[in-house]
């Protein structure tokens, strides 16, 4: 929505923000080491990204490339929960929050619970729809953390369990018209299911210039 820019929309709000430089994404893809010149923040951006892709992504290639072969997530609620909860990422995050909650069955301070994750699951298993909401990566032919070419005014909320921490410096720069920019205590992938509060907070001060 944001490179398309369709009549009406004043902005837009991301804490999965595609910020990579052209020439950081291609090191990245080739699996080569950091263009020189990076700063420390930058630097610490690219390796996670680099260990991002070599734990976490294969599960969403092989959606974007044979996702109605899932057949085992619309058969078995054994293999739809196997499914949402390995994410191959070595035990650290986005599946880390995950993971933990399994092993929580309340929480003071907004952390899933063991029930959230199995209503997430069931949700997916009582609808039937494991397979068609994996056509989502089927159908984007994007890059995954690359600049887009996004002109209109951008809101972007840097969680710290995320897959990157998007360094401002590179914001800035994929994001032209940056209206807003934080980086918040807690909270990872999944920001809105792990920390509605935060997440909430986050949109309300994101859009307040635009009021």
């Amino acid at each position: 929505m944001g490179v398309q820019a369709p009549a009406g929309l004043l902005a837009i709000h991301t804490n999965y923000p595609g910020t990579v430089p052209a020439d950081v994404d291609k090191a990245l893809v080739a699996g080569e080491p950091p263009p020189s010149g990076l700063s420390a923040e930058e630097t610490r951006a690219y390796k996670q990204l680099d260990r991002t892709l070599k734990h976490r992504v294969a599960y969403a290639k092989y959606m974007a490339a044979r996702p109605q072969t899932l057949y085992g997530i619309a058969d078995s609620p054994v293999g739809l929960a196997a499914w949402l909860l390995d994410h191959d990422d070595a035990g650290g995050q986005p599946a880390a929050a995950v993971v933990a909650a399994l092993n929580r069955t309340t929480s003071a301070t907004g952390e899933l619970t063991r029930d959230e994750i199995l209503d997430n699951i069931t949700l997916y298993w009582l609808t039937n729809t494991g397979v068609s909401a994996s056509r989502l990566y089927w159908e984007y032919k994007g890059g995954f953390w690359n600049a887009k070419g996004v002109s209109i005014p951008v809101a972007v909320s840097v969680f710290p369990g995320e897959a990157y921490q998007a360094p401002r410096s590179w914001t800035e720069r994929a994001y032209p018209n940056l209206i807003y920019y934080n980086r918040v205590e807690k909270g990872g992938h999944f920001a809105a299911w792990e920390q509605p509060m935060i997440f909430a907070q986050e949109l309300r001060a994101a859009f307040r210039s635009l009021r």
